[in-house]
């Protein structure tokens, strides 16, 4: 029973991330009819725009580019940037407080509430008629991520306590949230053009509304004598000095550049230098969507076979992002640019499938096995790229040029690749006052570990 409910909330906790990127890529045909009414016009062809995604936990990565109008002045490009950014700047701006507070109170309610807003957010962008509303949904979906997604890992690490468990666990999610980055524009599309823009919102509404139920049901909060008396867990800011942790935070930000600085300018590359049609610009990232499944069952197989291999790994993805990165501009058609895109979302598959787990192994060993604070530090990382992409992206390409920028990306994750060296003895650290350690090895203190213990014999 423990661990069919254990499995249940895992597919509970990957519904939810799924849904996340799903309502942040759903967006991405609809948005043309959006600007077209914020100009007073109808069109709604036109080349692409900036689209970014945020990670929880990855993550949240968005795989397609999003759409719309030709821009009429400079101040419409900046508000579409902020528009695209403002869920990944919102949640860069929450996440220390979510971090905290899922540490105080445990995982479940943060995580329940956290879907609570997504709702909400869903409903807002079903009904939404101007910048000013589309602009408030796409920052409650940050806030609502902000809490959900760190929770919800923070949980599956936690259930999961584990190796090979946990990484084949946290896999399971990245691959959910890749797969909701890839069906939500066909998703998204269809429907609105045969139903309205409203059904697939209110179709993700009720999605995430039976989410939030199964849920309930599995993890209500306050609905475990362990969470009761749950440890302290150690505050962020002195997890964020932590020099281990601080290098994992740093490789999820670097492997992450790429995809997000790439994401809003690619588009319009490839329309300029190679002529690409509309349906190759829209095809662009498709099929990195398989390297990147691929990626995450690769590194959880090694993983199991070779875990104190985690910190080569998570280099090796970062030099064949650098790598790949570096391609990027020698394109020269639809299918060379492929290549190299297949290889940056392969990478980061392998960083962030080896460096997740990481990171809870690190707080159970020097710090206290609760990992709200910690999946924080992550999803801190995720956002800083994703907030930045869709507003300096087409900056750095005004002035510095579309090669200059891949080549500066290539060479940020080649030179960070071997700072992953710091690592290679972190699986021979020895527990020093991790409670679930202290569990094993002393036996039940008190409620808390009592419990602990009896599920982990479960």
């Amino acid at each position: 029973e423990a661990r069919r409910q254990r499995r249940l909330l895992l597919v509970g906790v990957c519904v939810a991330l799924l849904l996340d990127n799903m309502l942040y890529m759903v967006i991405v045909p609809i948005i043309p009819d959006y600007i077209a009414a914020m100009r007073g016009g109808g069109g709604t062809a036109g080349p692409s725009a900036p689209a970014g995604g945020n990670g929880s936990g990855g993550g949240n990565r968005s795989l397609l580019p999003a759409r719309y109008p030709p821009a009429s002045g400079g101040n419409e490009d900046v508000q579409i940037g902020v528009l695209f950014a403002s869920k990944a700047m919102l949640q860069l701006l929450v996440n220390p407080l979510s971090g905290t507070l899922i540490d105080r109170v445990g995982y479940e309610a943060p995580l329940l509430a956290g879907l609570a807003v997504m709702f909400l957010s869903t409903a807002t962008f079903a009904f939404a008629e101007n910048y000013a509303t589309l602009f408030a949904a796409r920052s409650l979906q940050g806030l609502g991520s902000a809490f959900a997604d760190t929770a919800g890992i923070a949980l599956i690490a936690d259930r999961y306590a584990e190796e090979p468990a946990r990484s084949r666990a946290l896999g399971t999610a990245l691959a959910c949230i890749s797969f909701g980055s890839l069906a939500a524009p066909p998703f998204g599309g269809v429907l609105y053009e045969f139903a309205g823009k409203r059904v697939p919102f209110l179709v993700l509404a009720c999605v995430c509304l039976l989410d939030g139920l199964l849920l309930l049901v599995l993890a209500p909060p306050g609905g475990t004598g362990a969470r009761a008396n749950m440890p302290v867990g150690t505050p962020i800011h002195r997890l964020m000095i932590d020099p281990y942790i601080a290098v994992v935070a740093g490789a999820l930000a670097t492997c992450n550049i790429p995809l997000a600085f790439l994401e809003p300018t690619i588009a319009n590359w490839m329309k300029d230098s190679m002529g690409a049609s509309e349906w190759e610009v829209g095809l662009t990232w498709l099929p990195a969507f398989f390297p990147h499944v691929l990626g995450v069952y690769v590194t959880v197989r090694l993983a199991a076979a070779y875990p104190h291999l985690q910190w080569f790994y998570g280099a090796l993805g970062m030099a064949i992002i650098g790598a790949s990165s570096c391609l990027v501009p020698a394109c020269r058609n639809f299918g060379q640019v492929i290549i190299p895109l297949c290889g940056i979302c392969f990478g980061i598959a392998l960083v962030d499938t080896a460096l997740l787990p990481t990171l809870a192994f690190l707080v159970d060993v020097r710090h206290v096995s609760v990992y709200g604070s910690v999946y924080a530090i992550a999803d801190i990382s995720y956002s800083v790229a994703y907030a930045l992409g869709p507003i300096v992206a087409g900056q750095i390409v005004h002035t510095m040029g579309f090669a200059q920028l891949n080549l500066g990306m290539g060479l940020a994750n080649v030179l960070y690749a071997p700072v992953l060296l710091f690592l290679k003895n972190v699986c021979q650290m020895k527990p020093s006052h991790s409670e679930r350690n202290i569990l094993l090895e002393e036996g039940p203190k008190g409620l808390y570990d009592t419990i602990k213990m009896e599920e982990r014999k479960g």
